[in-house]
């Protein structure tokens, strides 16, 4: 995974001892020790962020996961269909994709009223044949193949740059209307038409000197693309958004100090380079990076639909389609104090751990929190240890408020899949109503238990596994079965057996027969 650093930030600090003020427990977590563990040597890879051994963050992506969307392709529109507005280009995939006129550059860049532009046709913004430098903003769904954009972003750390984006805008976040004006008035500085910007929340905290020096680092890359599109004759991969580097760069960035494992020694080298305040070490054990830290209990407790909290209280966490719904019971929960005042305290708990499990879980859409009933001055409180817990969450997330009937409201942007749906499927037994392992996960499980026997002195393995688990172990033409054979010295024999749900069972591991 070695190559160009992309930059970002990202921070979840948690800790459950909620004593005291929230202010408290903020300056409480500043000395929490932070560990980040990055397991990149099978096909799935995946990294934990721990506090205190706790796991805080967890990222999974395996391969078919891969999504398109931040890509910059190389284009050639195939065919231009003005009764549709739209145009189709094909980017060297599998399906031609959809580009509508409306986010062409050269229709961004007609400087003519809005109603006469859209009373133009598409034709006299694009051509067949044409060569464009798009972005993938959707993957493909069915037969609809990816939907283009050819407005492009480029992101950093404090800015989105819009080479054509003709607009400056400021997040959200940073609420201070002198504030907000002052950072578009040093956006219009910083570019000429027709370049736009987006400032990020952390660019508040920056110098303008540091925001110049950024857009102008973006602008080359700009143009760096532009070349490499001019000189391609075909349709081709110019930029590739790696979202599991993006992610975990976030993190590495917002530890002031910390300690990272990785199992691969060249990414612990070069990481060393780029982050120096912290300290990387090359893990070596046989025994996997995962196990090592225990983090393997982690993960399947962040798959469990109740969570248990500290003395006796729970919480019950149902995703659905359209919404993820959690339920707080005190259960065995027994407070020193009044009724009410047990509620609140088994309230302040869930919300801590509710927020915890968003981000553990990677939850996004609507989610509605049913806490323990509770006074409206009670509310109030729980709302900002929620906020709180929340507001250096990398998503975007919007606490929207207690609904009459006492359900919280939380909205929370989908940038990647949610854990449950990265490593489980449905189930064949029961038809879809329960949920297991998928044959991806328990392939790239049994992966990572064979790279234990690395340097070992056994010769051979006897593997019985159901046939989906096989095909994905194996990879097509058994081109993953013997790149992990010569990697870890063992020769694989793999059985076939008619499991009911996606399992393997190491059945021999020894001398050769």
């Amino acid at each position: 995974m070695s190559g160009t650093i992309q930059t970002s930030l990202y921070a979840a600090s948690f800790h459950l001892a909620i004593s005291g003020t929230i202010e408290e427990s903020w300056e409480k977590r500043m000395n929490v020790l932070k560990k980040v563990l990055v397991n990149m040597k099978t096909r799935e890879k995946r990294f934990a962020y721990l506090l205190d051994s706790r796991l805080e963050r967890l990222y999974i992506q395996q391969p078919q996961q891969k999504s398109a969307v931040g890509n910059i392709y190389a284009g050639f529109v195939t065919k231009v269909i003005p009764g549709m507005n739209a145009a189709f280009v094909d980017i060297g995939e599998e399906k031609n994709c959809y580009l509508q006129k409306d986010k062409l550059s050269s229709y961004s860049a007609d400087d003519r009223a809005l109603e006469d532009k859209k009373g133009r046709s598409i034709s006299a913004y694009v051509k067949q044949g044409e060569k464009l430098l798009v972005q993938v903003v959707k993957d493909a769904t069915g037969t609809k193949g990816p939907k283009l954009t050819g407005i492009i972003e480029l992101q950093k750390e404090n800015l989105v740059y819009m080479p054509q984006g003709r607009y400056i805008a400021v997040s959200k976040k940073i609420a201070d209307p002198k504030k907000q004006k002052q950072m578009r008035a040093i956006g219009k500085k910083l570019t000429s038409a027709p370049e736009g910007l987006i400032f990020r929340t952390s660019a508040a905290d920056m110098l303008e000197d540091q925001l110049a020096a950024e857009v102008d680092s973006l602008r080359q890359e700009h143009l760096r693309l532009m070349q490499k599109a001019a000189s391609t004759k075909r349709p081709a991969l110019l930029l590739e958004k790696d979202d599991f580097t993006k992610e975990l760069f976030r993190i590495f960035e917002q530890m002031e100090t910390g300690e990272v494992f990785v199992d691969v020694p060249e990414e612990a080298k070069a990481w060393s380079t780029a982050f120096p305040h912290l300290k990387f070490h090359y893990h070596a054990d046989k025994e996997s990076l995962f196990s090592a830290f225990h983090v393997d209990k982690d993960i399947q407790d962040a798959l469990k639909r109740v969570v248990w909290l500290d003395k006796g209280a729970y919480l019950i966490i149902d995703e659905t389609e359209a919404a993820t719904v959690i339920d707080v019971n005190t259960g065995k929960f027994e407070g020193k104090h009044d009724l009410e005042q047990t509620a609140f305290e088994a309230n302040r708990f869930a919300a801590i751990e509710a927020a915890r499990q968003l981000k553990i879980r990677d939850l996004s859409g609507i989610i509605l929190i049913d806490f323990i009933d509770m006074p409206k001055e009670n509310q109030k409180k729980i709302e900002e240890i929620i906020k709180n817990e929340l507001q250096k969450d990398s998503r975007q997330t919007r606490v929207v408020g207690f609904t009459e009937l006492g359900i919280l409201q939380i909205t929370r942007k989908k940038t990647i899949i949610p854990l449950a749906e990265a490593v489980k499927t449905k189930c064949p037994v029961c038809d879809g109503t329960g949920s297991v392992m998928s044959a991806e996960s328990v392939a790239f499980k049994l992966e990572r238990e064979l790279w234990e026997y690395q340097r070992s002195d056994h010769e051979m393995v006897e593997i019985q596994a159901g046939a989906e688990v096989i095909n994905v172990f194996a990879g097509e033409n058994n081109v993953h079965l013997k790149r992990l054979e010569e990697a870890i010295g063992l020769h694989i024999h793999l059985v076939e057996e008619a499991f009911a749900l996606p399992h393997y069972h190491i059945k021999y591991i020894g001398p050769k027969k």
